[in-house]
């Protein structure tokens, strides 16, 4: 039995829908009846994913809305736009992202775009959508996409890191007060994809990585926990279990337990503990 709130004429608003894992939430929830709003940036991209969703219910149930998330009077405009159109959201997928890169001290454009984007994208939908949503008195879900690189801050991105660990302080903020709330009946997730195959990171490739899920998987995943009502979806992939991805975490939070320098797994002295660590030695 699926959640309460994917239910055929809900409505499902997802962000960053129009490729990669927001599409095939989009195509998920279009199969099970539900009306579909897909928001992106990109106008043309939109239209192409809303003529793929249409036949799963018909035109008249698939939304399209261009909007940049970072922008909170855009994401206002989105939410009004949603409720003349299907009466209110249901189900809202914080999902829109980037990764152009970065470096600690360069780039200062694609860290403030980063920061806006994956970040404040998140907050501007929860804090938005979330007063009506809680209003209609339905149960419904608020969906937002993080990352394991938002837990293990793994070297190399540190302006992705930032954003997606902000991302998993503002999610547990908000499913707190969610669940504290009079009369409420909207709960919050966290999805934390493992690596998945789309336009984020095929960085120009047209083949799948074997240790790569398709966008397709991932959504399959998190829908079988939003069903078991996990709140962290942690997804693991071809090439990582979630035994392993438990025991990066483990060790993460062990550099703060343990005194070690930060990043300790990927530094010299404290390599091969951390092999045995995970070898269970």
């Amino acid at each position: 039995m699926s959640h309460p709130a994917i239910a055929e004429d809900n409505v499902a608003v997802i962000t960053g829908g129009a490729s990669g894992i927001g599409f095939a939430a989009a195509a998920a929830f279009a199969r099970t009846g539900m009306k579909v709003c897909i928001a992106d940036v990109d106008q043309g991209r939109l239209a192409e994913a809303a003529a793929k969703l249409s036949p799963s219910g018909g035109a008249a149930d698939v939304m399209m809305f261009a909007v940049d998330v970072s922008k909170a009077d855009g994401v206002t405009e989105l939410e009004r736009a949603v409720r003349e159109r299907f009466g209110g959201t249901d189900i809202l997928m914080n999902n829109a992202g980037i990764q152009p890169g970065s470096t600690l001290f360069a780039e200062p454009d694609n860290w403030q775009r980063i920061i806006d984007v994956n970040m404040w994208g998140i907050i501007n939908g929860s804090r938005i959508f979330a007063p009506n949503m809680i209003a209609r008195g339905k149960p419904g879900l608020i969906i937002n996409t993080g990352s394991k690189q938002g837990i293990t801050t793994p070297p190399g991105d540190p302006a992705y890191n930032v954003s997606k660990a902000g991302v998993k302080a503002f999610t547990e903020a908000l499913q707190h007060e969610l669940r504290n709330a009079k009369d409420c009946r909207i709960t919050a997730h966290l999805l934390i994809p493992g690596f998945v195959f789309t336009g984020l990171t095929a960085k120009g490739s047209t083949e799948k990585p074997a240790g790569a899920w398709t966008p397709e998987q991932t959504i399959e995943f998190m829908l079988t926990r939003l069903e078991a009502g996990d709140f962290y979806i942690l997804c693991p992939d071809n090439d990582v279990p979630r035994a392993l991805d438990e025991k990066r975490m483990i060790w993460a939070a062990g550099d703060i337990i343990e005194n070690r320098p930060p990043l300790s797994r990927w530094h010299p002295d404290f390599a091969d503990a951390f092999a045995r660590f995970v070898k269970g030695d």
